[in-house]
């Protein structure tokens, strides 16, 4: 699995919908800092609709993210980071 992400990652090439998510993604977090780390409330979670409780980050303009099981916001997602790191829904 470690190799297939290396593997992605060193492309070059990007699609136009990877080129806009990019610029977007950048245009949100480029820059900024995590002022707060915690997870979801348990009436948080119940908001969303979810069964799990992901890790939410507030950055130092007030915007809150929060990792989704997917694109759709079914329910909550794990952080991976580095090469071996996770921080998991509870």
């Amino acid at each position: 699995m470690r190799l297939r992400y290396r593997t992605l990652f060193k492309t070059n090439t990007m699609t136009e919908t990877e080129k806009l998510c990019t610029k977007e993604a950048q245009k949100v977090l480029k820059g900024r800092k995590i002022v707060n780390v915690r997870y979801l409330d348990d009436e948080e979670m119940e908001l969303m609709g979810w069964y799990k409780r992901p890790i939410v980050f507030q950055l130092d303009n007030g915007t809150l993210c929060f990792l989704s099981a997917d694109d759709e916001g079914n329910d909550g997602g794990a952080l991976f980071y580095g090469e071996n790191g996770i921080i998991p829904t509870i």
